[in-house]
């Protein structure tokens, strides 16, 4: 009988979903694996989707209403979906023979009673009080908090991508420091890991990579770039992702664009900024590390696991339009700065924020919970 593992997420999308569906693939390439995307089994049910609309806007109505709250979001975080969801998955994998279990994310609990689970998220919702009063004061209801606490519970190891969620893991829900594993994350964008274009950091260009404009902070940085260029008038600033009506001399607003056609825009940078208000992990950082860039950002969420101050970048406060200013233009004005910060960060991309490396420190885990002790085959490389 062949070796299986059951692999679920929420969907497809995000990219970094199918990524690790293939790292953890890689690691067991002995096994077989059966995915399952957690909104395709809720859509095959009209009656759940229905019930759940009503559990939705009887939980938060006023809060969606207020616009403090959106319903896609809100939706999947009622103890109504979360038990059916687990049904579901229950249902699905009880049908199988399974080595393990493997989640995305801790919005639901696909675990089920006799079989390892793991669990792999760049969050915890109780995390979100550290980043503002507002985001303190804009919890989901107590009941599916309690639910999110038995993910942790029935997981075998928690694996996370910062070492705020693993604080948070262990003081804000009870988890033992040894039941999680710090294992990070890696680029989802397919990037050049040399330095192509602009090699010498000459030209004074700022990237901003993000969707949405305001939570990254992108209103602040258009201010600091006023302020940046006063000093340095050839500055650019290109914007990737989002598309703000600007009318900034200097500044390229290009919208989206596909993950395969980032490299140009990364090579034809010098300085990295995105100053964020709210960031689980910010995964365009890693791109831009591999990349050697050095960055300018906030010291917010996980970000300042992979940005050290005065080695790669600078960190600043939230909301500090002249810090923003001033470290951009202390990198601008100094190239070979810029290209040291830019080796570091592309070091530690090497070091500890490659798929490899993540797909390594699954596998290390894993083994240890199923008490094996002869690894599979290691992943060479990942396919998306």
């Amino acid at each position: 009988m062949s070796k299986r593992i059951a692999f679920i997420r929420p969907k497809a999308w995000p990219l970094a979903n199918r990524i690790v569906e293939g790292v953890i693939q890689g690691q067991f390439s002995d096994h077989e694996m059966d995915v399952f995307d957690i909104s395709n089994l809720v859509r095959k049910r009209p009656d759940i989707i229905l019930a759940n609309c009503i559990a939705t806007f009887l939980l938060y109505g006023k809060d969606i209403l207020q616009g403090k709250k959106k319903f896609r979001l809100a939706f999947w975080r009622t103890p109504f979906i979360f038990h059916w969801t687990r049904r579901l998955v229950q249902k699905k994998i009880a049908a199988g023979n399974y080595s393990f279990s493997f989640q995305m994310q801790s919005l639901f609990d696909a675990s089920t009673p006799g079989i390892p689970h793991f669990v792999y998220t760049d969050h915890t919702h109780l995390e979100n009080r550290h980043y503002s009063p507002a985001a303190a004061g804009n919890l989901y209801s107590p009941g599916w908090i309690a639910l999110e606490k038995e993910i942790y519970q029935n997981a075998a190891r928690i694996f996370v991508r910062s070492s705020n969620v693993r604080h948070s893991l262990i003081d804000e829900y009870g988890c033992r420091a040894e039941k999680t594993a710090l294992v990070y994350a890696g680029s989802n964008a397919s990037l050049s890991p040399t330095k192509t274009m602009n090699i010498d950091y000459a030209q004074p260009n700022i990237l901003f990579v993000g969707l949405d404009w305001k939570r990254k902070g992108g209103p602040d940085l258009v201010e600091a770039f006023k302020i940046v260029r006063a000093e340095c008038p050839k500055a650019k600033l290109t914007i990737i992702g989002a598309e703000p009506e600007l009318h900034l001399e200097n500044c390229q607003v290009v919208g989206k664009v596909p993950p395969e056609n980032l490299d140009r825009y990364y090579q034809e940078a010098s300085v990295f900024c995105l100053p964020t208000y709210l960031e689980p992990f910010g995964i365009v950082f890693i791109e831009a590390m591999t990349t050697h860039l050095p960055i300018v950002a906030t010291r917010v969420g996980a970000i300042p696991d992979f940005v050290e101050e005065g080695k790669n970048g600078f960190l600043v406060g939230p909301g500090d339009i002249q810090g923003i200013a001033s470290a951009l233009v202390r990198l601008l004005q100094d190239p070979p700065l810029c290209r040291t910060f830019g080796e570091y960060s592309y070091q530690l991309t090497q070091d500890r924020y490659s798929w490899i490396s993540v797909g390594r420190k699954f596998q290390e885990n894993i083994l240890e919970v199923l008490g094996e002790t002869h690894p599979a085959k290691p992943m060479e490389s990942t396919k998306v």
